[in-house]
């Protein structure tokens, strides 16, 4: 290390440049250092730290040995370079403050940390534009593999074709736009809608309405059609007036609940987006003096292990396999990036997971 510092020789001050090191600080211990004091080839070491079976054991313990005398630690780096690769995964969702995506997020990290892959996570914040600036910084820093929840504003998908022309792998989840060609995970929220519709009505339920997501999510048209096909074969009416879409804020979910509530025959049952909208509708339900699971009851998406906890639960909540649904997408990207060169690329790979009703009050 350099240092400036004050040297007084015979009573008067100089300013000289006075030079101390410390060789921990200074140096990294490389393969070669290694070689070196074993009297062996770089590559031999390599090999030997690899546990290579063509390297004597003798060999290899010597190698470990002074590995462990010299603190050497491999580069991560370096080997990365060597494969062509950065040793990272992004991760572009939404929110991570939302039980399902973070329960996602932990799926993703215990698969890709085994891989010994980093994981760089990114917020959309829902907002197209900031998801469109996240996967441009993406594409110029050359990720291994790019995991994509879309923003519920994204409409236009140029941004992903520029991910997939730069050869870099896109996994797409949950909230999944149409007509893009690549690997995809989700789970299959139309017969989740389906099953849960039909299970309403099996109780009893004849007024069922549904609150749904923003028109641009595919997730909202397959609740959608689940939810229509169910009451179709349970002889129910498909009403307009029964059918809202919520822009997923509280405010908004308000606003519709109030307008359910206020028509001339105000549905018994609501099939909500996700747990969060199902909440905020049951806050105004109460509001009115309307008491849950008896006036009016729920049904939603997200299992959220809160609802466990309150006194008034939604009746019953489609489970979506989160953590299950970030694991799958890890795997797709390994198997896609962990493909030696002269091995021809993995065909789109298209994951629905099943859902599953998760029934909390009989």
């Amino acid at each position: 290390m350099l240092k400036t510092g004050d040297f007084f020789a015979f009573g008067r001050p100089k300013r000289i440049l006075c030079t101390w090191t410390s060789r921990s600080m200074k140096e990294t211990i490389t393969i070669k250092e290694i070689a070196r004091r074993l009297h062996i080839s770089p590559s031999t070491v390599s090999r030997a730290l690899q546990n290579n079976p063509r390297i004597s054991p003798a060999t290899r313990e010597a190698v470990h040995q002074m590995a462990g005398q010299l603190k050497y630690f491999p580069s991560t780096t370096a080997r990365n370079l060597r494969r062509g690769k950065t040793g990272v995964f992004a991760m572009v969702l939404p929110e991570i403050r939302e039980n399902f995506f973070s329960e996602v997020v932990n799926g993703v990290e215990e698969l890709a940390f085994g891989h010994q892959y980093t994981v760089a996570l990114y917020q959309s914040h829902d907002l197209f534009e900031r998801e469109r600036q996240i996967l441009s910084v993406l594409a110029a820093n050359q990720v291994d593999g790019v995991m994509l929840s879309v923003a519920k504003e994204s409409q236009q998908f140029d941004h992903i074709q520029n991910l997939l022309d730069r050869r870099i792998p896109v996994v797409l989840f949950d909230r999944i736009p149409p007509r893009i060609e690549t690997h995809q995970v989700g789970c299959d929220m139309e017969k989740g809608a389906y099953e849960a519709t039909k299970w309403l009505a099996s109780r009893g339920f004849r007024r069922i309405a549904l609150l749904n997501g923003p028109h641009p999510l595919v997730a909202s048209e397959d609740r959608y059609r689940g939810y229509v096909r169910a009451l179709l074969e349970e002889n129910l009416p498909v009403e307009n007036a029964l059918i809202k879409r919520v822009d997923l804020t509280p405010d908004d979910t308000a606003r519709q609940m109030a307008q359910l509530l206020s028509t001339p025959h105000r549905p018994d049952a609501v099939l909500a987006f996700n747990d969060y909208v199902a909440l905020d509708a049951m806050q105004v339900c109460r509001k009115q003096g309307l008491q849950i699971n008896a006036d009016i009851s729920f049904v939603s998406f997200a299992n959220l292990p809160l609802t466990a906890y309150m006194d008034h639960s939604p009746l019953a909540s489609v489970e979506q396999h989160p953590y299950q649904i970030g694991r799958t997408a890890v795997e797709i990207l390994l198997s896609v990036t962990e493909s030696g060169p002269d091995e021809s690329a993995p065909a789109f790979q298209r994951v629905m997971l099943e859902p599953e009703l998760v029934v909390r009050v009989e």
